[in-house]
């Protein structure tokens, strides 16, 4: 790789100064409240936020990015979004010791491209309005779907790794990304078919549905053997679905580093699409699929956007899961009331609080107040995670004093 001692310089200067921020003593803090929580010790309800409409959130020029090298304007973004987060948006981010660079890795997808059309858009913003076009009319489209191949280059990787240790030599450790498995497979089947197409075939061909999900879970059982034959799964970058993971126990001490599978991680799963269906729905076309995929996992991160105060008997059907979504379409008092301990409540403030033509800084407060008197009430771990944030109307600023506001809530709520 042929990066020029400009960007060179540029790396090695970011490098800098995120190492001054991940080797501080505040990072460790961070780090030991969150790997408590994870063990259910909760010393402070934790924060974090993510997915940031980041076209609105420079004020200074650092977002822009100058290096030339495709691959290393990856690496420079990551340093300039996280040194950005650290600066102005803290809340209970962690900073990994070391540089966590893509792995050259490849991986051909089921088969099946999103047939869309897009209805809205801000030019400057990756956020869209979109609809999906329905590619299973017929019971033998469900054939469409195909087993998902997964490799890795290790000449480019052997490259990569060579080019990033000599740019940040004396500064920082290189490490590689992996997999992360997204196994919400619902939100795929919804873009394939449309979501009121999945609606109403979910009441007139349930047997089709079945059949899609039947053949997605087999087809991503393949992928996990791939991927675990490989070594690629991730035990590096600590965050899963914008959580953070740290835990005593994972990965545990049999894990090879540098062969990690599936056991030793985390993944995601969720059905939002079942939000406006039924529990029932829930445990016939959800549960026993996950049941087939969670058990290859070290632990399971469940929910999103979805609604899940009025099923999560049924949500705990399924194995290894360690948090649970309670969105702002669950009733959190509900929610709080119906959650076993042993698992940890996962919110999510609404952002739409961000998007107003103002910004109401005692509604934010109160909307945080309830979330943890509630979880207090009920004995709960809490986490409350920011995310899903399309617009805060160019005010950045906004987005700084939530995390300010949010950090002085649950340190309150410690005392």
């Amino acid at each position: 790789m042929n990066v020029s001692e400009k960007d060179r310089n540029t790396l090695r200067a970011l490098a800098e100064t995120y190492m001054t921020y991940a080797l501080s003593a505040k990072n460790d803090e961070k780090r030991e409240l969150w790997r408590a929580l994870n063990r259910l010790n909760m010393k402070k309800p934790m924060l974090a936020i993510d997915q940031m409409p980041w076209n609105e959130l420079d004020v200074d020029g650092f977002l822009n990015c100058t290096v030339e090298d495709p691959y290393f304007r990856g690496v420079e973004w990551g340093l300039r979004s996280e040194i950005y987060k650290w600066e102005h948006l803290p809340a209970d981010m962690v900073l990994n010791p070391y540089i966590l660079i893509p792995r050259p890795i490849s991986n051909t997808g089921y088969g099946l491209g999103y047939v869309k059309e897009t209805l809205a858009t801000d030019e400057t913003n990756s956020v869209v309005a979109q609809r999906f076009v329905n590619q299973f009319e017929e019971p033998e489209d469900v054939e469409k779907i195909q087993t998902p191949q997964v490799n890795v280059d290790r000449a480019a990787e052997a490259e990569v790794r060579a080019a990033a240790e000599d740019i940040f030599a004396g500064i920082a450790p290189v490490r590689f990304g992996g997999f992360i498995l997204h196994l919400g497979l619902w939100d795929f089947i919804t873009q394939w078919m449309g979501v009121e197409n999945c609606y109403i075939e979910l009441m007139d061909r349930p047997e089709m549905m079945h059949a899609i999900m039947d053949r997605l879970t087999t087809a991503t059982l393949d992928q996990i053997e791939q991927i675990n034959r490989l070594g690629l799964y991730d035990v590096d970058c600590n965050m899963c679905h914008c959580s953070y993971t740290f835990l005593d126990d994972l990965p545990g001490p049999e894990c090879d580093r540098a062969h990690p599978t599936t056991h030793d991680g985390w993944a995601f799963g969720l059905a939002q699409l079942f939000t406006s269906v039924s529990p029932a729905i829930t445990a016939e076309f959800e549960v026993p699929y996950m049941q087939r995929l969670f058990p290859h996992f070290g632990a399971i991160y469940y929910g999103c956007c979805d609604r899940l105060d009025d099923r999560l008997d049924v949500i705990c059907r399924m194995p290894n899961i360690r948090k649970i979504s309670c969105s702002p379409w669950s009733d959190r008092e509900k929610f709080a009331e119906r959650l076993d301990p042993k698992y940890i409540m996962s919110n999510k403030p609404t952002p739409a609080l961000l998007a107003g033509s103002s910004f109401d800084e005692d509604a934010v407060r109160a909307d945080l107040r309830r979330t943890i008197d509630a979880a207090k009430s009920n004995g709960l771990c809490l986490e409350m995670i920011l995310k899903d944030i399309s617009t805060v109307k160019y005010h950045p600023e906004r987005l700084w004093r939530w995390s300010e506001i949010a950090e002085e809530e649950t340190l309150q709520a410690a005392l």
